[in-house]
């Protein structure tokens, strides 16, 4: 693949294998410095798509608006070829029963118990009988290895164990779509490596489409079908296959996937001279 074709992908109606295109979105919060600059996405069926970048480029924001928590500003966000409408309650009552959401740290109710945090979605979207329901909390703790663990505390696991019981909170509902939030933030490798391998299984095995939004790069290219790379300046810089972005000798794209100090990403926000802010006088 060629530098060019690394470039941000240009607005395309025509999508018939993508569940969730974004088509040049603008977004900034409270009138606030603009945090997505005509952002166009594409995240295809079944697949599992990582969105990369660093700490402010507007990842887990991007997640926000693919579910509805706030509106664009400028583009739309479609959602099977359905338009999202942050301010129709109906219809993302509707879109939210169809994904799942696993937050950077997990989001469990802590005065609940482990298999009560993965009845929750169960028992506040479906009319299912409390035998069902036991079942299907039983198999979802017992795909992610904690169906032992079913009776205890959120006090009492680990924070790998944490992440894993809201993962099998975010599959409840058997949803077409799964947000991850940094799940990798915070775990030791072990925790890493096991988190990593159930977003791809679980993504295989039921035939979800998965956004994993993440910083970290070698855990996402291990398991991502493809990748975006976005800036700081709210700007997909690069997409496609983990190889592909790992082979880029663009200098933005080889410092971030490399880790390297020094390059076009800068270490300090913008600022105005030092001497300007502490009033010292040339």
């Amino acid at each position: 693949m060629t530098e060019a074709s690394l470039a941000a992908p240009q607005a395309d109606r025509s999508h018939p294998d993508a569940l969730i295109e974004v088509e040049h979105v603008v977004f900034g919060y409270d009138g606030g410095r603009t945090i997505l600059n005509d952002v166009t996405l594409s995240f295809g069926r079944g697949k599992v798509t990582a969105i990369l970048g660093g700490s402010g480029c507007g990842k887990t924001t991007l997640l926000r608006l693919i579910g509805g928590v706030y509106p664009v500003s400028q583009g739309e966000i479609r959602f099977g070829g359905e338009v999202i409408d942050a301010r129709n309650m109906e219809q993302l009552f509707v879109l939210r029963r169809r994904l799942g959401m696993l937050f950077q740290f997990g989001a469990l109710f802590t005065d609940l118990s482990v298999f009560e945090n993965v009845a929750f979605p169960l028992r506040e979207h479906t009319d299912l009988d409390t035998t069902m329901i036991r079942d299907i909390v039983l198999m979802k703790l017992n795909a992610v290895g904690l169906r032992g663990a079913a009776k205890l505390r959120i006090s009492e696991i680990s924070g790998g164990m944490a992440r894993r019981v809201a993962l099998a909170r975010a599959i409840a509902l058997d949803p077409e779509l799964i947000l991850y939030d940094e799940p990798f933030a915070g775990l030791d490798p072990i925790s890493m490596g096991v988190a990593a391998n159930l977003v791809r299984t679980l993504n295989d095995t039921t035939g979800a489409t998965s956004i994993l939004v993440s910083h970290d790069v070698e855990e996402c290219f291990s398991i991502c079908d493809y990748a975006y790379l976005m800036s700081s300046q709210g700007k997909v810089v690069a997409h496609g296959t983990a190889k592909q972005l790992a082979d880029s000798e663009d200098p933005e794209v080889r410092q971030f996937i490399r880790g390297e100090p020094d390059g076009p990403i800068r270490f300090h926000y913008p600022a105005p001279p030092m001497a300007e802010d502490f009033g010292v006088r040339a």
